[in-house]
């Protein structure tokens, strides 16, 4: 092992050395390259923070030298492969990506960087500081070492208001005793600006409409002092507008619910809650519109409140624009007070809309076929924001390939109706501080599907869905439905089939607990919607519960027997997903994205057995992707070697999931993206299921029982709709014997094709 590594460190070295040779001759013969500078304090006191104030200091050397890579310059060797009369399209296409234009030392203008290092440190309160430079040449390279000289900085002994008019002065006076400037801190150019920006905030916040940060000034006062001291000042500019320095009302709040640019029809106004609703039909109902806006007649003005009332009115889904203007009003009564009307212009959707997706499926099972979406749309159906989505879905599958033959097509019929109200129906009223964010929205739904394994069986299934769904926050949202119902009745059986549950009983167990009620919980933070972040955090974590309120009613059958709710066999369990994706954004459109998957069901009660439907699965497209889907594990069951007795259902299914995903992604070229990536994970059993010969049962062993696998991918991104090609071959196969399950089989690779990302 320890001779492998000094292998690599010595290729790793001989490449360094021959593309250092081969960019050292292409340097031009009165130049150097310049690698860079190093920055040098020299202080007769001692400074609080230093290293927080070199790399402060270290931002201005200007300019940056050529990157480097394990030693490498490989963006300036691609550079200088692409000056060649005929470079080739490889080298052309390394040079687009990754190609950087040489930094000389004739390029290095050291009496601008010392300006620069002074002016910053006068700027942090180190004046009469003083900056120089020295270069340091060897062969074909250069290199500068800056040394400044700071002084003892000035620190402040107090910070004080300068006079000002009463208008404003008591409002800019509580907030100085506030400030965050201390008595001691260090002369600070930067933490003024911060100052200033906090006041201006506030301001506006109490209702000074016209105010501007840049009409504050501060002046140091060093006179009284003879020991690097000063006091603080703060004052107006001179002429500021006197309309800056008084506070605004808004006197009236009009609402126009349905606005079009051309509108010039007067028409008369329906006061609700002392606003105007301007609408020459009734197109939103005022009662139902009125808990978005938080503005409010009297109010100072206050641009959270303006931010806050257009971010709750575009979430109601009825509208395409909103915006908000405000109007000043002349001011006879009082000169020390400004009146604002405050217009909401909304302009609505199409009340109609029509989707259509048909998408071609390609699944790593060897299924593959078409399937057809519709959604129509209906916006505003009642007046109040309500939206009427309904869904009908064909699909149809074949397997194309695969060892297991069973199930060789699909086909799937669905419709869902679904209901969103833009507010809480609740039968108790709830604070709207509660909801200062975003108002609730309430989603009822009820969907019918019907799905024919040929060879396998026929099922039907319904669910009907209430709950409500809201933002807490920019990154939080939840999501909670006390009622959740599932019912699912196999139609047919086929004998095949029937010969596979008589050898599972798990399965048949999963499949005989037709109706789940019960209650689901949401929590997503998601940190993802910050696109030019460099870490980017996304949480989310869902808590499904059911069973415990139909089982206070449930009906004993009888011993060794489960109950029954109106003549249906209920299921009883508890399940917990958490989810965690970590994205570095590196720039240039370079992302490295993680991701870790924990899951677990219980079942009690009534069950002995987490429904099917509710079962976890591993491999796939959006799971570890060099397994087939619904084909790894539970644990190092083998379906090869493991058949207890004749044929066993070939979806794979457990009560426990882990799953971590590694990615690296780039950009190739325009649309199209490229990948590199591994994957791990497994599923398992809390209770040992008989056919699986014991091995899906989980165990402290679980890490030797990962399935991995690694692979490239190609991905097609236009305007954020992905279609994505994952190559993938596993490389620890835990349904292999110890001792063989490391085995990179790039033979066997599987290919995934899918819409999206993968996390």
């Amino acid at each position: 092992m320890k001779r492998q590594l000094a292998y690599k460190l010595l290729i790793i070295f001989l490449i360094g050395g021959f593309y250092s040779c081969s960019i050292t001759k292409h340097i031009p013969e009165d130049e150097r390259l310049y690698t860079g500078a190093t920055l040098k304090i020299e202080s007769d006191s001692i400074i609080v923070n230093e290293s927080d104030l070199k790399s402060e200091l270290e931002t201005v050397l200007r300019p940056e030298p050529n990157s480097k890579f394990l030693g490498i310059h490989l963006g300036l060797y691609y550079y200088y492969k692409n000056q060649k009369e005929k470079p080739g399209f490889i080298n052309r296409w390394l040079y687009k990506q990754l190609g950087e234009e040489p930094v000389y030392q004739s390029d290095v203008e050291t009496y601008d960087v010392e300006d620069l290092l002074v002016n910053r440190l006068e700027n942090r309160g180190f004046f009469y500081s003083r900056a120089a430079s020295t270069f340091e040449e060897k062969e074909k390279k250069a290199s500068v070492e800056y040394t400044v000289t700071v002084p003892k900085p000035y620190r402040m002994v107090s910070y004080q208001l300068d006079s000002m008019p009463s208008s404003i002065y008591g409002s800019i006076e509580k907030l100085v005793k506030e400030s965050p400037l201390e008595k001691g801190m260090r002369f600070d150019l930067s933490s003024m600006k911060l100052e200033r920006l906090r006041i201006d905030k506030n301001l506006k916040k109490n209702g000074y409409y016209n105010f501007n940060d840049n009409f504050l000034i501060f002046e140091a006062d060093t006179n009284q002092y003879s020991n690097k001291n000063f006091d603080l000042f703060l004052k107006l500019k001179n002429e500021v507008p006197k309309k800056s320095l008084i506070p605004y009302k808004i006197s009236k709040v009009n609402i126009y619910p349905d606005y079009k640019i051309a509108d010039s029809v007067e028409v008369e106004p329906t006061r609700y809650n002392e606003k105007n609703y301007i609408q020459e039909v009734e197109f939103f109902k005022p009662k139902y519109l009125d808990p978005f806006v938080v503005l409010k007649a009297g109010d100072y003005f206050n641009p959270e409140n303006s931010r806050n009332t257009a971010r709750r009115l575009s979430t109601i889904g009825a509208y395409k624009y909103v915006n908000i203007q405000y109007k000043e009003l002349d001011t006879v009564a009082d000169d020390n007070l400004g009146l604002l009307e405050a217009n909401i212009y909304l302009s609505p959707l199409n009340k109609r809309a029509l989707r259509a997706e048909l998408q071609v499926v390609t699944k790593s099972n060897s299924f593959a076929g078409p399937a057809f979406t519709l959604t129509l749309s209906n916006r505003n159906l009642f007046g109040g924001g309500e939206t009427f989505n309904i869904t009908p879905k064909v699909g149809y599958e074949k397997q194309i390939g695969g060892k297991n033959n069973a199930g060789n097509s699909s086909l799937e019929l669905g419709i869902q109706n679904e209901l969103i109200f833009p507010r809480m129906l609740f039968p108790v009223k709830i604070n709207d501080d509660f909801f200062r964010y975003s108002i609730p929205k309430t989603k009822t739904s009820l969907s019918v599907d019907y799905l024919k394994r040929s060879d396998l069986y026929t099922l039907l299934s319904g669910t009907a869905l209430f709950g409500y769904f809201w933002d807490s926050n920019r990154y939080v949202t939840h999501e909670i439905n006390p009622i959740s119902i599932n019912y699912t009745e196999l139609l047919r059986k086929t004998p095949e089939f029937e010969e596979i549950l008589d050898k599972d009983p798990f399965l048949r167990r999963s499949f005989e607990q037709q109706f789940i009620a019960g209650l689901t919980y949401g929590f997503t933070y998601n940190e993802m919607i910050d696109g030019q972040k460099k870490h980017q955090i996304y949480f989310k974590f869902k808590f499904d519960v059911a069973g415990n309120t139909v089982g206070l009613f449930g009906k004993d059958q009888g011993p060794d027997k489960t109950k029954t709710f109106l003549g249906f066999e209920y299921a009883q369990y508890a399940k917990a997903d958490v989810d965690f994706h970590y994205h570095l954004n590196l720039g240039k459109e370079q992302l490295i994205a993680a991701r870790v998957f924990g899951g677990y069901g219980l079942a009690y009660g009534n069950s002995d057995v987490i429904p099917f439907v509710k079962q976890y699965y591993s491999g796939g497209p959006y799971s570890v992707r060099a397994f087939n889907i619904r084909s790894l594990g539970p644990g190092t069951y083998d379906p090869d070697a493991d058949i207890v007795e004749g044929e066993v259902y070939f979806d794979k299914t457990g009560n426990i999931r882990l799953e971590a995903n590694l990615e690296y992604r780039f950009p190739i070229i325009s649309f199209l993206k490229g990948a590199v990536f591994a994957d791990a994970g497994n599923i398992w059993n809390s209770k040992e299921n008989p056919i699986y010969n014991g091995k899906d049962k989980f165990s402290k062993n679980f890490i030797s029982e990962l399935g991995m696998g690694a692979g490239i991918g190609l991905r097609v991104d236009i305007q954020s709709f992905v279609i994505r090609f994952d190559l993938a071959a596993p490389f620890h196969d835990p349904s292999l014997p110890k001792g063989e399950r490391f085995n990179f089989d790039v033979g066997s690779p599987i290919l995934n094709f899918a819409i999206g990302y993968p996390f």
